[in-house]
């Protein structure tokens, strides 16, 4: 199977299955004496494990990481560092009833179409809990970009037709922690918790919008052709599981605009070295022109479709061709969005770390 790895200068490779052995991801390219803090890590992994509230799957995992290699005395090597968090609470005889079925809305028939075989487990490598070993390698590479004070936020944005009523130059992101559906505001975070509330106890599931800013981003990231950074993180975004729709900057709402409106005029000024310091006055582009950063904030949203499992009943066919119907069983999220955040938080800071370690290469240095 290809396709298990992403990134070049900082390259993660992830391995594991819903219900087998265990989560774990290795990671190339991480520069040596790095501090790993384990504890950060495991917060983050935190973030995301399902059990944290109402509205997330029920299962029961820990999610507990260990560092297998790569890592002395608390510092990176320089050497692959691997990553590793057991299984638990399996229940693969959940999935009996889908071993021959196929969901509607999951990966079911095209594993079927393209190996010919597949593990009915909780969808074996489709399964959301690959992200998990995403999280993993997103919280080395926050620590990679916190030494250059680089701060990456996601937060949820709507869930179905809820929206946040401001823009995120308004919100206090540091707020999003404080509810269970991770929306910096409070009175469009109990809306949101109420839907899904209510959508749970439907047996059905909903969507909606996860927003991503990045600040502090020095300009000069990305490349000018084939990876740009807004291609780099479309590609990251989009292989999240549920992920159907990328936009950075105004998105598409920024084809309503003219290109005088849209155009992010340049403006100077001078840091403390004397030196001058380019800004843009507006942010149409969400930090990103020519596929390269320009040191504005990095803002970017990931459209994530309602959950495929539902707790009802819904028809569809065997691998003969039949007719049957399905009702989910075991455990799922009403709503992917909450446990999504930190995954989207942690592709954003691969790719980040990627291209800042690409750029240590893109030329010499005085």
């Amino acid at each position: 199977m290809a396709g298990n790895s992403f990134g070049q200068a900082f390259r993660i490779s992830t391995f594991g299955e819903s219900h087998g052995v265990g989560i774990g991801v290795v990671i190339d390219g991480c520069p040596a004496g790095l501090e790993i803090d384990l504890d950060f890590i495991q917060s983050e992994l935190n973030r995301r494990r399902p059990g944290q509230s109402e509205i997330t799957s029920p299962r029961n995992e820990a999610d507990i990481v260990e560092i297998l290699s790569g890592v002395f005395q608390n510092k990176s090597t320089g050497a692959p560092i691997a990553l590793f968090i057991k299984n638990n609470d399996q229940r693969p005889d959940d999935y009996e009833h889908i071993k021959e079925n196929w969901r509607p809305g999951h990966a079911d028939f095209t594993y079927d179409q393209k190996y010919g075989f597949r593990d009915h487990r909780g969808g074996g490598r489709s399964s959301a809990r690959e992200t998990a070993a995403r999280v993993m390698a997103g919280a080395v590479a926050k620590l990679l970009l916190a030494h250059h004070d680089i701060q990456i936020s996601g937060y949820v944005s709507s869930v179905a037709d809820i929206h946040v009523t401001l823009p995120y130059t308004q919100l206090d992101l540091e707020k999003t922690e404080e509810n269970i559906v991770r929306c910096p505001e409070k009175a469009t975070a109990n809306k949101m918790i109420a839907l899904i509330e209510n959508i749970r106890d439907t047996g059905d599931t909903v969507g909606g919008v996860i927003t991503c800013v990045a600040k502090k981003v020095p300009s000069g990231l990305g490349e000018p052709v084939f990876n740009k950074l807004q291609a780099d993180l479309a590609a990251a975004m989009m292989s999240i599981n549920a992920a159907k729709g990328f936009e950075i900057g105004s998105g598409f709402e920024g084809t309503k605009l003219k290109g005088s409106e849209f155009n992010d005029a340049f403006a100077a000024d001078i840091d403390r070295k004397g030196h001058p310091r380019f800004k843009t006055i507006t942010n149409h582009s969400g930090g990103v022109q020519g596929g390269i950063s320009n040191g504005a904030d990095l803002v970017f949203n990931v459209a994530f479709k309602a959950v495929s499992t539902l707790m009802k009943a819904q028809q569809t066919v065997d691998k003969e061709g039949k007719s049957v119907v399905l009702e989910g069983k075991g455990r799922h999220d009403p709503c992917v969005l909450p446990r999504a955040v930190p995954i989207v938080e942690a592709m954003c800071a691969i790719v980040l770390a990627d291209h800042w370690l690409r750029n240590k290469m893109a030329r010499m240095e005085d």
